[in-house]
């Protein structure tokens, strides 16, 4: 039995989202109905862009974007090297090859100053990450991209609610790219959305999002009756997933205030231990979604970074790794490309080096105090 049970991460689904569900449930239609629409819109309205395209998850939404950019085999797109393997995989199942960047020391994001040397004539893309959701350095990377007429792609995987100058991440490139998987920021237990103020290229998500079928059963002539102009993929959203997102996105502002709190708190009260040391967004102007508190381990202590994690599980603490490898050096990328770890040392520490504490909705104060009562007390062991 545990001391404590402090979840890493824990989805919020009260009474009002299972009475919508079970509402939608009721009705006849079940995927291409009203609530689709609904929280399409929604979202748009909450990140302010034109447009918004529901998916059956973020890979997917990721995977439909570059098919719909017709990036495809012989293409090069510059990524994150410190991200979800979901993040690469989308570029390599379009059939086009992934250029992993190096992370900067301070926030694990992408280092803007090393992508201008890995542009060549077949780079088609920049896919830029907010990790953890802290915004990258969006506005230097969209110069990077005008310059050469890169598309630019947002993995927003983490940071609903992060902004930079008051805008919301996703609307600075061609298109960004959310996930309601369940311990994020909001759920629709599973799911993604696409945004994009590009018409264009939302009628070209559209299309493909559901085999290239033309039309839909809400606007065909004769039932049945439809034709398919090109490929596409199933990768749609059902009505149930979308009830689910308008109830949680009405409460977003209070789980992402519960978060910062929880954040700001563990900020705080280890910033006197100096065997930690925070990752957090290093520009005024930049607005973090505080998925999790991540602290880099001082050099005596990172050796014990597993076994760290290991007691505070034993206590009842969850704690999480973001992410187990750079994905360069994860088996698959390593072994095709022989990347070499060396290229990849910042990306490293915040993979093998750092310990990554909760701070969700589920969370108080009082757990944030009991996080910081056992942390101190198991690095004070390893002082001795």
């Amino acid at each position: 039995m545990h001391k404590y049970n402090i979840q890493f991460g824990k989805p919020l689904i009260g009474k009002e989202e299972k009475f919508e569900v079970n509402k939608t449930l009721n009705s006849p239609i079940l995927v291409h109905g009203s609530k689709i629409k609904i929280f399409e819109k929604k979202f748009s309205e909450y990140c302010k862009s034109k447009f918004a395209i529901s998916v059956s998850s973020c890979t997917a939404g990721l995977h439909l974007l570059y098919f719909s950019l017709n990036i495809t085999k012989g293409d090069e797109v510059i990524v994150s090297s410190q991200t979800h393997t979901a993040t690469a995989h989308a570029i390599e199942l379009s059939g086009a090859k992934p250029v992993f960047i190096d992370s900067e020391d301070e926030s694990g994001n992408i280092d803007v100053n090393l992508i201008e040397k890995k542009i060549t004539k077949k780079t088609k893309a920049i896919c830029v990450v907010h990790y953890l959701g802290i915004p990258c350095d969006i506005l230097k990377v969209k110069k990077i991209c005008k310059k050469y007429k890169l598309s630019l792609i947002e993995d927003c995987a983490l940071a609903v609610g992060a902004k930079v100058n008051n805008q919301h991440v996703g609307t600075f490139g061609d298109a960004g790219v959310f996930s309601f998987y369940p311990v994020k920021h909001m759920t629709t237990a599973e799911g993604g959305m696409i945004i994009t103020n590009k018409k264009s290229l939302s009628n070209k998500l559209l299309l493909n999002r559901a085999f290239g079928v033309d039309r839909d059963h809400t606007n065909r002539k004769y039932p049945g009756q439809y034709d398919v102009k090109q490929l596409g993929f199933n990768y749609r959203m059902s009505e149930i997933n979308a009830t689910i997102g308008i109830v949680q996105l009405k409460k977003i502002s209070n789980f992402l205030r519960k978060r910062k709190q929880n954040f700001l708190y563990l900020k705080k009260h280890l910033k006197a231990n100096t065997h930690l040391k925070i990752v957090d967004t290093k520009y005024k102007n930049f607005s973090n979604s505080f998925y999790c508190c991540c602290f880099v381990l001082s050099k005596e202590i990172q050796s014990k970074r597993n076994e760290i994690n290991l007691f505070l599980k034993k206590l009842g603490i969850g704690t999480s790794v973001y992410y187990p490898h750079p994905v360069p050096l994860m088996s698959y990328y390593k072994n095709k490309y022989s990347y070499n770890k060396n290229n990849f040392l910042n990306a490293s520490i915040f993979s093998y080096n750092s310990i990554f504490l909760p701070v969700g909705p589920h969370l108080n104060i009082e757990h944030m105090k009991i996080i910081v009562k056992e942390l101190n007390k198991i690095i004070e062991f390893y002082e001795k």
